[in-house]
C-alpha cells in the first residue's frame, strides 16, 4: 500500500484524516473543510526508526500518543485514514526495465527479484508496493517501496486498535514531493534527524530515490552525499540538475541555501506549503494535503 496514492488518488475519495509519524512525534490533520495540523510529541525511546529491526520499542507509549490525536477521528463515522511513515523504515528505489509485464503477479515477481540483492531483509515476505511510471520507448521506470511486515505492522497496530483503517500507507519523502516544483530536472533533499532522503525528478517522473543515515545532520555530511549525487545526475540523466529543493533543515535552511548554491552552482530553495512551513515532522503530511487539494 506504500505507493497506492499514485494509483488511486484520482479515482478514490481521500481518507478522512492523515497522520505522519516521525522520530519526534505524530502530526495529524483532517481532510475536510478548514485544515488544522496538530502535533503530539513522542517520548524518547518510543520509536527508533530503522530498516533492519522493529521500530516501535514502546507500544503502550505509541498507542497513548496515537489516542491523543486519533480519538476524535475514531468517534466519527468514517474510519479510513492515511498513514505516512518515516523514510528510513522502508527501502525506496527506482528500478528501470527494458520492458515490464502487464500481469500483476509477473510484475511483483520481477520487482522482488531485482530487489533481492539490494535490501537487508527477506524481500519475499516483506510488504511491497510499486508504481510503474509511463513508458518511454518501451523503457519503464518503476518506483518501489518495501519494508518487513514486522516493521510495518506495529506502526499500523494502534490505529487498528482504535477502529481506524490505515488503508493508504506511504513514506514521508514521497508524500512531500508534492510540495516541490514539477518542471525541470530537480533534486529534493529531505533531512530528518540524521537521515537524508534524496529524490531526483525530471519533470513529473521520479528518476532516483535514496535514503541513508548520515554520521550527523551537519551540512558537511549532507554535502558529502549531495555532491556525488549531482555528478551522477549529470552523467546518467543527460543534463545538470537545475534546482535543489531543501526540506527539514530548520534554522539552517538559509545557511544551506547559500552554501549549496555556491558549491553546486544551482538554484536552491526550501519547500513551501500554504498551510505552514514544512518541517521534518510534517512535510509528508503537508505534501499529501497539497496532492488532495490539486486533484479534488
Amino acid at each position: 500500500m506504500f505507493l497506492e496514492r499514485f494509483k488511486s488518488l484520482l479515482v478514490d475519495p481521500p481518507p478522512a484524516s492523515v497522520f505522519e509519524i516521525s522520530h519526534g512525534g505524530i502530526a495529524a490533520a483532517r481532510i475536510a473543510g478548514h485544515t488544522d495540523v496538530e502535533f503530539q510529541p513522542l517520548k524518547d525511546g518510543v520509536i527508533a526508526v530503522s530498516p533492519f529491526q522493529e521500530n516501535v520499542l514502546d507500544p503502550a507509549g505509541f498507542l497513548e500518543a496515537v489516542r491523543a490525536l486519533g480519538a476524535a477521528q475514531a468517534a466519527r463515522k468514517r474510519k479510513d485514514v492515511a498513514l505516512i511513515l518515516p523514510d528510513y523504515c522502508a527501502r525506496l528505489a527506482v528500478l528501470d526495465f527494458d520492458s515490464f509485464p502487464t500481469d500483476a503477479k509477473e510484475q511483483a515477481a520481477l520487482v522482488r527479484f531485482r530487489l533481492k540483492r539490494s535490501v537487508p531483509f527477506d524481500v519475499e515476505t516483506a510488504a511491497l508496493s510499486y508504481f510503474a511510471q509511463p513508458a518511454i520507448e518501451k523503457r519503464v521506470d518503476v518506483v518501489v517501496a518495501t519494508t518487513p511486515l514486522e516493521i510495518l505492522s506495529p506502526y499500523e497496530a494502534p490505529f487498528r486498535a482504535m477502529g481506524l483503517n490505515p488503508g493508504l500507507v506511504t513514506v514521508s519523502s514521497l508524500a512531500a514531493l508534492d510540495l516541490a516544483p514539477d518542471g525541470g530536472l530537480n533534486v529534493m533533499a529531505k533531512l530528518s534527524g540524521n537521515v537524508l532522503s534524496l529524490l531526483v525528478r525530471e519533470k513529473a517522473r521520479l528518476k532516483l530515490a535514496r535514503c541513508l543515515e548520515l554520521p550527523s545532520p551537519e551540512l558537511d555530511d549532507v554535502a558529502a552525499v549531495l555532491l556525488p549525487t549531482f555528478v551522477y545526475v549529470e552523467d546518467n540523466l543527460g543534463g545538470r540538475a537545475e534546482r535543489l529543493i531543501l526540506c527539514g533543515f530548520g534554522e539552517r535552511t538559509e545557511e544551506a541555501q547559500r552554501r549549496f548554491h555556491e558549491e553546486m552552482g544551482v538554484e536552491v530553495e526550501p519547500v513551501r506549503s500554504p498551510l505552514g512551513a514544512p518541517a521534518e515532522s510534517n512535510a509528508g503530511l503537508l505534501g499529501y494535503l497539497r496532492s488532495i487539494a490539486r486533484n479534488n
